[in-house]
């Protein structure tokens, strides 16, 4: 596939995009730090896997691991596994952007690395929005967004984070479910819509009391376009 032509322009405003989730990345990022600190890891041991793996859970999965005692062995298997379990929703990310931004060979790499939950909102309802549609260059302004706040802190809590607040104690924790609300409202455009999202919300909630989030978002995510293109094409067959 051909990839788009590279817009510094369109970069620029897809970072700052993701400016206002900075205050909700920040604290998390802290926290992951002083716990792999905490569980023996040096600065640059926190910093390195922040900047490779950068996935917020699997990272603090794997610092829980060291804090437990190391991953030797069979844990380490193990550690694979949660992360590829915590990490399974990013497939449909990726097929939701592949039908909606035509990238080559190197750009469909370099996007899949940095691709977040919060980057796929944002760029999801911001990108079209923006005076060059949704391009490669808005979607990794966005992704490196995120990517340079969680790495900048990350930092910050391996060298400060001793003397730093408990994140959980500054509240922040509601940011994020409040701007994935802000995102999902605009999209609710008819009772199709609404349906769908209001019977997978309530999967959500239930599978989430049994599985892991990352898998609950897979299978949600999956039954959810299953449930609205059967809605769909029953209305339409209705109308013919």
């Amino acid at each position: 596939m051909t990839g788009q032509r590279f817009d510094w322009g369109a970069f620029g405003r897809g970072f700052r995009v993701m400016v206002p989730l900075w205050a909700g990345v920040v604290p998390f990022a802290v926290a992951y730090a002083v716990t792999a600190r905490a569980g023996g890891l040096s600065v640059w041991e926190t910093c390195l896997m922040s900047v490779t793996v950068f996935a917020g859970a699997s990272q603090f999965a794997a610092a829980g691991q060291f804090v437990g005692g190391g991953v030797p062995g069979v844990a380490a298997v193990a550690l694979v596994g949660t992360t590829f379990v915590l990490n399974a929703r990013h497939v449909l990310y990726g097929l939701s952007l592949s039908r909606q931004v035509p990238l080559s060979r190197w750009q469909r790499a370099v996007a899949a690395q940095f691709l977040t939950d919060e980057a796929y909102g944002m760029v999801l309802v911001a990108g079209p929005r923006d005076p060059g549609g949704l391009s490669v260059g808005f979607l990794l302004g966005a992704e490196l967004s995120l990517f340079a706040a969680w790495n900048a802190a990350t930092l910050l809590g391996a060298l400060a984070g001793a003397v730093l607040p408990d994140p959980d104690a500054l509240g922040v924790g509601v940011i994020f479910p409040l701007a994935f609300l802000g995102l999902l409202v605009p999209l609710l455009v008819g009772r199709v819509a609404v349906l769908v999202a209001v019977v997978s919300g309530l999967g959500a909630w239930a599978l989430g009391r049994v599985l892991p989030g990352g898998l609950v978002v897979l299978l949600v995510g999956v039954g959810g376009a299953l449930l609205g293109a059967l809605i769909s094409t029953r209305r339409a067959e209705g109308r013919a």
